[in-house]
Order: structure tokens, then sequence, then C-alpha cells
């Protein structure tokens, strides 16, 4: 079911499936959609609440007026919880999602239980996240040609299945040109260790065995020592684009977290 969820500037068509708590929250990466998710969400029990949605600049929220930052990021994902979700939930953030999520769970919100941060950009910005890296970087998505690039030597380790790979590239491409570059530019290298030193709930780290992007020796230096009660699994083989690559070994992670937290 697809719903909307008013927020700055206009509205968020938000999709609502499963009754089954607690309620998983998803926030895609840079360059991706609630698609994102669709075989993580296709390898979870069935009837398990989930709510996601494309983020402020993506896909179907493309037209909502900036900004772009990480902070409205963090608003959106908040007044999509205020408004869908009822009773406990845990976020489940990839990459930039995955540090919107840091910045919502250090806000403590009432009925937040855990934080699942899936190849998370971590809350410390690392050395490698020079001016000339994210100058690069913002570059990634400007044509078909430059995405596939970005897909097969950068973001994934493994070849997406053919359906899959044209959502990721669809995806990529249906971005305004402020919020293509905002991530890159500025929120990549936005230090919000203070923020994540806040967060309290249970957190659960999956890393990818072969991500360039944020590869699990930069997640074990640059997150868990602002989160030090978080606990950080590697997926083998994969790349970035857990969710795509693993949705499978992403959903085992996600009812291995919920059954722990229950217990």
């Amino acid at each position: 079911m697809t719903t909307r969820v008013p927020v700055a500037g206009g509205s968020l068509d938000v999709r609502v499936g499963g009754d089954m708590g607690p309620t998983l929250v998803f926030a895609h990466y840079w360059g991706g959609s609630a698609d994102t998710w669709n075989g993580v969400i296709g390898h979870l029990p069935p009837g398990q609440a989930t709510v996601r949605f494309d983020q402020r600049g993506w896909g179907t929220s493309r037209a909502l007026p900036g900004p772009y930052h990480l902070d409205q990021l963090a608003d959106d994902l908040v007044r999509v919880i205020e408004e869908r979700v009822s009773g406990p939930f845990v976020l489940v953030g990839h990459s930039m999602g995955g540090k919107a999520g840091q910045l919502v769970a250090a806000r403590r919100p009432a009925g937040l239980v855990g934080l699942v941060l899936v190849a998370p950009a971590p809350p410390q910005p690392p050395a490698m996240v020079t001016e000339e890296y994210r100058q690069g970087l913002s570059h990634a998505y400007d044509s078909a040609e430059t995405v596939g690039h970005a897909l097969d030597h950068v973001l994934t380790a493994t070849p997406l299945p053919e359906a899959v790979r044209a959502t990721a590239e669809r995806d990529s491409l249906a971005a305004g040109a402020e919020a293509r570059q905002e991530w890159p530019l500025r929120g990549i290298a936005r230090d919000i260790t203070d923020a994540a030193r806040r967060i309290e709930v249970p957190v659960t780290v999956l890393a990818a065995e072969n991500d360039v992007v944020e590869p699990p020796h930069i997640l074990r230096e640059h997150l868990l020592p602002h989160i030090p009660h978080a606990t950080l699994t590697t997926v083998p083989d994969a790349g970035h684009l857990l969710p795509a690559e693993a949705p499978g070994a992403v959903a085992r992670a996600l009812g291995d977290f919920l059954t722990a937290i229950q217990s």
C-alpha cells in the first residue's frame, strides 16, 4: 500500500507493508530508491511490517524542494515514522541512508528499538574523502555511461540480476542536480560523531567483504569507536550494494537482529 506523508515543501509517497512488528523502516543509499529494498523484503517473513520511500530529491520524491542535506533527510525520516509507524520500530539505513539513520537514532525518537546499518557511511569521514575524491564522486551519476561504470567498478563486486541492475541504473539517474550533488560534495564529508555517541539502542553493522566504498576496516576504524556497543558482521563476497547483491544475507541479518532485541 502506498500512502502520502506531508513533509516540508510537499509530500512523500510511502510504501507500507505487513503488520508484524517491530516495523522495519528503510532508508536507501545515494542513487537508490524504495525499490533498492525489493530483494530484501522478498526474503523477509510474510507479514513483516515494513516502511520505505524515495528520499527527498530522488525518484518519486524528485520534485520536492531542497535543502537535501542530512538534517533534512533525517527530518523526513522522522515525519514518516510519526505518520506511518505505530509501536516499536527498527531503522535500516544503507550507505547515505545509514548516516541519516544515525542522526535520527541520536534524537532517540519514541518507539525506536534498534538500528541496522548496511554498508553505512561512518560518522567520522575517513581521510580518503578528500576534495578531489568528492568532486570526482559528484559526477558518478552524470549519464548512463558513468552510472554503468560506477556499478561495474565501484558499487558492486558481483554481477547483478538484469532486472535489479536496470532498477539501479534507473534510480541513479532519477534525481535533480542539487540532490545528486549534495551527498558527494557535502554530506559524505560531514562529521556526525557527536550525534553517533548519543545512540543508545542496539546497533548492528553489516559490512561487505569486497566493498571499496565503505570497506570493513573503515567501519571498524571510523564507526565502531563512536558507537562502541555496535556489533559488526562482514558479508562475504559482496560489494557496496549489499541490498541488491546479497538480499538474502541482509534479510537473515535483519531476522537475527529482531530475534535478539525481542529475546
